[in-house]
């Protein structure tokens, strides 16, 4: 079965290769921006199946991001999950009602990363198998 394609929307650089890297590694298909505006540029070229979304971007944040994906018919069926420093109490209910599938907390244990994802393109899966959807 063919690894779903991911984008990795982080503003930090070491974090961004450090994510895709680790992705990469395990087999995925990768592709980074670095702002809200990149990775709308980077959506209408080739659509992801997965988005890894910093919420902590320069200009549009990724929640709006999300709300933004989400509301439009084209793009609302991208998984995104939340990637975030923000660990604060509630902060995964904000994600979670912005649209995101899911949160990962920063520092990225690249350890874990690799299970995460496996997680979240298995719950992709199985609700893509869904009737109704």
């Amino acid at each position: 079965m063919k690894k779903p394609v991911i984008l990795v929307v982080d503003d930090n650089p070491t974090n961004l290769k450090l994510v895709a890297d680790v992705l990469e590694f395990e087999g995925h298909t990768v592709m980074e921006a670095v702002d809200a505006e990149d990775a709308l540029e980077r959506i209408r070229q080739s659509m992801p199946d997965l988005i890894l979304m910093d919420i902590a971007l320069p200009g549009m944040d990724g929640l709006t991001l999300t709300r933004r994906l989400k509301s439009d018919p084209a793009t609302r069926r991208i998984h995104i999950v939340a990637l975030t420093a923000f660990a604060m109490k509630g902060d995964d209910q904000k994600a979670l009602v912005a649209g995101c599938d899911g949160y990962i907390t920063k520092p990225i244990d690249t350890r874990r990363l690799p299970a995460q994802v496996a997680q979240i393109i298995q719950r992709m899966q199985e609700q893509s198998h869904t009737p109704n959807r």
